[in-house]
């Protein structure tokens, strides 16, 4: 155990002498070290005596406080046991440029010029890496072409399957229960107009155009990109990566290609499974809740929702997939080699994705307004 570090004042012999007690140490030392760092150098500018024979104990760090009010050079009167010398000169032989401050130095507070240049520089090199990357892909496509026995297959169908395949449950269960649930509020409202015939309007064009796309792209992107994101961030962190350059490999046909590729034909499919799914779960409450006979909402579909809207939503989910696994692939060659890297560009990744998708989705609203409307 110790004492707080503490001093006083004392007039020996017509001089003025500092007495140092207790605990020297960083445990002992008050808070905050900025006031008792004035003190002693104002004390120090006085041209006062110090006295360290009362000191219990002087670590590096009270040893640098001292240091650093003497001016960093030794006082003229000053009585100091050999064991506390001995931390004093190792003090003293810590070069100046590698000595930290023990009073920390304040933050400079960015002005919102500052913040809002370095948001665009951020963007900026997200924007140049991210065309580099559709170059090289671009690139490697052009060059499977003319070498197509190099073409990924193994790799092309195992992303198929963990992206696809294995996302069929989820994504039917979500469509299952979304159809349920809006089937079940539109027929609360269409109820009370006398309009119940127009729930086969509403869930085909909802669906089939809006939710279906949509709701696969955010399940994918949770599901399958960060996954991605994080099996290229842990490639990064175990210099697997590095590894592929050394031996000339590509990383980009062998790790970025297949899973963009596998992510743009799993998703139509998945859309059409999910909105199938969302279709049968409205069908399925429209029949309980407003006894509406299932030929009658089958024969009634097509002429609601013109296949126009079909492709529509294929062609979302093609470009959805190509987004996805373009941000996640991109965001897992960004990763640094270290676990705080991996973890937040993995969420990164699927904030970037989702956000993405979802201004995708409002402008392909906005080009195909005129588009697949029922006659």
């Amino acid at each position: 155990m110790g004492e707080p570090a503490s001093f006083t004042t004392e007039i020996r012999d017509g001089k003025r002498v500092i007495q140092l007690s207790g605990a020297w140490t960083l445990a002992w030392l008050p808070s905050p070290l900025a006031e008792l760092d004035q003190q002693l150098q104002a004390l120090a500018a006085e041209g006062v005596s110090w006295d360290l024979t009362s000191m219990v104990r002087l670590d590096s760090a009270g040893a640098l406080l001292l240091w650093r009010a003497w001016g960093k050079q030794w006082p003229l009167a000053a009585s100091i046991p050999e064991e506390h010398r001995h931390v004093l000169l190792r003090a003293e032989s810590v070069p100046a440029a590698t000595a930290l401050p023990l009073v920390p130095a304040p933050t400079a507070v960015l002005g919102w010029l500052e913040w809002f240049g370095l948001r665009v520089l951020r963007a900026g090199s997200h924007l140049r890496d991210g065309l580099s990357l559709v170059g090289a892909i671009l690139l490697d496509i052009f060059w499977l072409f003319t070498h197509p026995r190099e073409t990924p297959f193994r790799e092309f169908s195992a992303t198929l399957y963990k992206s696809g395949a294995l996302a069929l449950p989820v994504t039917a269960l979500v469509g299952f229960l979304i159809g349920i649930v809006l089937s079940y509020l539109s027929s609360l409202q269409l109820r009370l107009f006398g309009a119940e015939t127009f729930i086969v309007n509403i869930l085909g064009m909802s669906i089939i155009r809006e939710l279906g796309p949509v709701l696969v792209a955010v399940l994918v992107a949770g599901r399958s990109g960060s996954a991605m994101t994080a099996q290229i961030g842990v490639m990064r962190v175990t210099e697997e990566i590095d590894a592929l350059a050394t031996m000339g490999v590509s990383r980009t046909l062998r790790l970025v290609l297949p899973k963009v590729m596998a992510l743009a034909l799993a998703m139509p499919l998945l859309v059409v499974w999910c909105s199938a799914a969302g279709i049968f779960g409205g069908l399925l409450a429209a029949n309980i809740q407003l006894d509406l006979s299932w030929g009658f909402f089958i024969e009634t579909l097509p002429r609601s929702v013109p296949l126009p809207n079909l492709w529509i939503g294929l062609s979302k989910g093609f470009v959805f997939g190509l987004l996805i696994g373009l941000i996640a692939c991109h965001f897992g060659l960004r990763i640094k080699p270290n676990t705080e890297s991996l973890s937040t560009k993995t969420t990164s990744s699927v904030v970037t994705s989702i956000t993405v998708v979802i201004l995708a989705d409002a402008v392909f609203a906005i080009f195909t307004r005129n588009v697949g409307l029922p006659l």
